[in-house]
């Protein structure tokens, strides 16, 4: 058994079993989590374009994008984008390496243009969106690592660390699983009017459950105030409804609190996101791997998305961290909450991390825990090859 894995009891109640509780998540089509879609959808590419010309992944972080938002004017019946959206394309690839040249800007700049196209249903990306590829060369001592893991095991490529957690709280699963609905091809059928923009907060305060959800409608679809006013209603019937199959919890539903709609002021937008008017978007600034962004719980404050799935541990541990303990919990019924926490050396292989802690409220089998945490380290390729496929989301 590894010497750095290190089983500990957790010292505070189960979120679930706490008095209050917070989370968020928010949709894909925020700025927020378009930057977090679009970094993934490039380094999946390069990873395909490395893979087929090279035979392996060459070094690449594209973990930088930033959306500068434009400037629109929503009308009922249909309104027009005055300015456009603004998307930097940032971070670093491998342009050349062993001879062979590497077009990573126009790859990068069409994977991004073909995950907006598959988002945002909305929007035009020939002529409502700016693109700029800026990335640059990897760094020589980073691009190094990559070499010396031909034939081993991949060396980590930052010090970094990790957390994950399971299982999620009735809170957190209704707040994931609503955003998804919400967003899905059956709900896109049944309400056209709603937009990608979804964010959705919940409170949690003993047993009832207060969520709020902001949600930009899309103009062309509404034919006044009143459709505005009787459609926002037929949303929060929805989402009431959705969330009664999914808690047994009191209910408080919100739906766009910042209206005024005897003013006409009203989240009304022409894209269905709000990058269309000056809402800016980072990646890393939104959910983390576990989809959500949720304060009573451990995090890392990495930008996972776009991260190489090679060597990168602020990727690759946060993804693992929540396999390890999903089935941790899955194999012990009476575990209430894991926590696993995972702290890498920049050169050191990704399977030798520095420590794996993993925090419980209870536990009888120490080895199990510690067997488990070990196949997953061993097994950190199958893994990766999911995030690659796009299988696995970190946002």
């Amino acid at each position: 058994m590894s010497d750095f894995i290190q089983i500990t009891e957790q010292d505070t109640r189960p979120v679930q079993h706490q008095e209050t509780e917070l989370v968020e998540r928010k949709g894909i089509g925020h700025p927020d989590t378009i930057a977090d879609g679009i970094s993934e959808a490039v380094s999946r590419a390069l990873c395909e374009m490395y893979r087929d010309e090279l035979g392996y992944i060459a070094h690449h972080n594209t973990d930088e994008v930033q959306i500068i938002g434009g400037e629109s004017s929503p009308a009922f019946g249909g309104g027009t984008l005055k300015h456009p959206i603004y998307i930097l394309l940032g971070g670093r690839a491998t342009e050349e390496i062993e001879g062979a040249s590497f077009n990573i800007h126009g790859t990068a700049l069409q994977a991004a243009r073909n995950y907006l196209d598959s988002t945002l249903p909305h929007l035009d990306v020939e002529t409502e969106v700016i693109m700029d590829s800026r990335m640059g060369q990897g760094s020589t001592d980073l691009t190094e690592l990559y070499k010396r893991r031909h034939e081993k095991t991949p060396l980590a490529n930052d010090t970094s660390f990790g957390i994950g957690h399971a299982p999620l709280s009735e809170t957190e699963k209704l707040v994931l699983q609503l955003e998804n609905y919400l967003n899905s091809e059956k709900r896109n059928e049944s309400h056209p009017w709603i937009g990608q923009d979804i964010k959705v907060m919940a409170k949690r305060i003993q047993d009832t459950i207060v969520l709020t959800v902001a949600a930009a409608f899309v103009d062309r679809h509404l034919d006044g105030v009143e459709d505005y006013r009787a459609k926002k209603e037929s949303l929060k019937e929805t989402v009431h409804s959705y969330a009664r199959e999914h808690t047994d919890k009191e209910l408080q539903i919100h739906i766009n609190t910042a209206d005024d709609i005897d003013d006409g002021s009203v989240y009304t937008t022409v894209t269905g996101t709000s990058a269309e008017m000056g809402d800016d978007g980072s990646t890393g600034r939104g959910n983390r791997v576990s989809g959500l962004i949720t304060p009573q719980r451990s995090m890392s404050l990495e930008a996972s998305s776009g991260k190489n799935p090679v060597a990168h541990v602020g990727k690759i541990y946060n993804i693992l961290s929540h396999y390890i303990a999903d089935q941790i919990v899955e194999e012990d019924p009476s575990i209430d909450e894991a926590t696993v926490r995972i702290l890498s050396q920049i050169g050191q292989p990704i399977d030798e991390p520095q420590i794996l802690t993993v925090e419980l409220d209870s536990f009888d089998n120490e080895r199990k825990i510690k067997e488990i945490a070990e196949y997953w380290l061993q097994n950190i390729p199958e893994l990766m090859d999911k995030v690659i496929d796009g299988e696995i989301t970190t946002y």
